[in-house]
């Protein structure tokens, strides 16, 4: 189970890093807006594409793992749906800082999600802990990057604090990949 959501959190590493890369050149070019989506796209669906016959052998491992979820008491449940979906919503009252509010709304998710599994299903998905505190810990970088770049190009900054994200899912996955899972 945890090679499965290794391969996952790599796979989001590569479609969040290319995503970051291609979104900003589309930024340097002054594309219109809806070649964003596009690049977001291309970068989601080439790296799932190429990998869909891994994602096959992998989704029901994947949903095995999700289902632990479910027998959560509804408190845990809600107080997860908060730190995923809080910082998420809040990028609508604050749109200037959604890049912090995408780490925040990763870091708090993904380790909120750790500490309940473990409490409640009895599960160690470290990786998840380790995207979680990554995610948290970028915030402070991604705020010195805006500072530094909120002059010259703020577009940069945005792309950076991606690929803050893309960093933290990649040693997540890697992780998973590399330790052995222990029962």
């Amino acid at each position: 189970m945890r090679r499965a959501f290794g391969f996952l959190f790599v796979a989001v590493s590569i479609a969040v890093g290319a995503g970051a890369v291609l979104a900003e050149t589309v930024s340097a070019f002054k594309l219109p807006i809806y070649y964003q989506a596009a690049a977001w796209l291309a970068s989601f669906g080439t790296t799932f594409g190429i990998s869909a016959n891994t994602f096959r052998k992998i989704l029901p491992a994947i949903r095995d793992r999700m289902k632990n979820s479910v027998a959560w008491p509804t408190t845990a449940k809600a107080l997860n749906g908060v730190c995923w979906a809080g910082p998420f919503a809040a990028i609508g009252l604050f749109p200037q800082a959604y890049h912090f509010l995408l780490l925040l709304g990763i870091g708090l998710g993904n380790l909120s999600t750790y500490l309940l599994m473990k409490e409640y299903s009895g599960l160690d998905n470290r990786e998840q802990a380790i995207v979680g505190i990554i995610s948290l810990l970028a915030i402070p970088i991604a705020f010195e990057l805006d500072r530094t770049f909120a002059l010259s190009n703020h577009d940069v900054s945005v792309m950076l604090s991606r690929v803050l994200i893309a960093i933290a899912y990649a040693l997540g996955g890697l992780y998973a990949l590399i330790v052995k899972e222990t029962h």
